[in-house]
């Protein structure tokens, strides 16, 4: 992002220079003083990744890296305890954006590629199945008895509603994720295992990685959440309890955000129109 942009999804969650479009957190390059002074000469550079060269960056434009500030924007809070804030005051004192240009499908040959699937790609995939609903679901950690009861139900309401063939992107999130959520690898076994076994219908399911890290940024991320999926093609976004919450840090034990938020703010955000938020309350068993 350069810095017009950067303040645009700071001060109002969205990208105004043609059209609204919700964009509620942002997206940069954080990079030292000592790498800015480097290219601040340069017209264009390269990103590289284990040495390969991924994209390049042309007519760039530099700015400060203002970390307290945003944190407390995007995250309502300034706190080393939060892993991804954490990240941010660790990271570089200037952003860098401009012009990317991606040099081919980033691909991380890990065995998981083909669920790696572009918005593009999905879309495609939809209309190969002939879905005229499609309702997305986000988790980043294996599928429970509650996840599954909500997106079946979902189903059931959308073929109540006159829907033929309503299809479920269940698309966990394949970025970082603080150390204590379980790994990509074993969630997305466990998922293909339950649709191998009937408790979701592969017939009517497609899996596929959401490549974005977990910022556990609350009602700000979840907009992210359900902007991405509406790139897909979705229509439907199933909405929890406390969507990309956590516990607080500090003393005494309590979530960081309200749980019912997340839910709220969807509804009334810009931008999403295209997606009608579904929510449910907290699914449980009564022994």
């Amino acid at each position: 992002m350069r810095e017009r942009e950067f303040l645009q999804c700071q001060h109002f969650n969205c990208l105004l220079d043609d059209g609204v479009t919700n964009q509620s957190v942002p997206v940069v390059l954080p990079i030292s003083t000592a790498e800015k002074e480097k290219l601040s000469s340069c017209k264009q550079f390269t990103l590289r990744y284990n040495g390969v060269a991924k994209a390049i960056i042309r007519d760039p434009e530099f700015y400060e890296h203002r970390k307290e500030e945003r944190c407390a924007r995007q995250f309502g809070m300034f706190n080393d305890g939060h892993p991804y804030i954490k990240m941010i005051n660790d990271s570089g004192d200037w952003l860098v954006g401009g012009e990317v240009e991606v040099l081919g499908k980033i691909t991380w040959d890990d065995g998981l590629d083909h669920y790696r699937l572009t918005p593009s790609q999905l879309r495609e995939k939809f209309k190969e199945m002939n879905a005229d609903a499609v309702f997305a679901f986000q988790l980043r950690n294996p599928v429970h008895n509650g996840h599954a009861l909500l997106m079946n139900d979902c189903k059931r309401q959308l073929v109540e509603r006159g829907f033929k063939k309503p299809v479920l992107l269940l698309h966990p999130l394949g970025g970082w994720t603080k150390d204590d959520d379980v790994p990509l690898t074993v969630r997305m076994e466990q998922h293909k295992a339950i649709m191998d076994e009937g408790v979701l219908d592969p017939e009517s399911t497609v899996l596929a990685i959401f490549p974005s890290p977990m910022m556990y940024a609350g009602p700000t991320e979840v907009q992210w959440h359900a902007k991405a999926r509406m790139s897909t093609g979705a229509n439907f976004y199933i909405v929890g309890r406390d969507p990309a919450g956590m516990p607080h840090p500090d003393p005494p034990k309590r979530d960081i955000y309200e749980p019912t938020h997340g839910g709220k703010v969807l509804k009334m955000a810009p931008g999403l129109t295209q997606l009608e938020i579904i929510p449910f309350k907290v699914a449980a068993y009564d022994m």
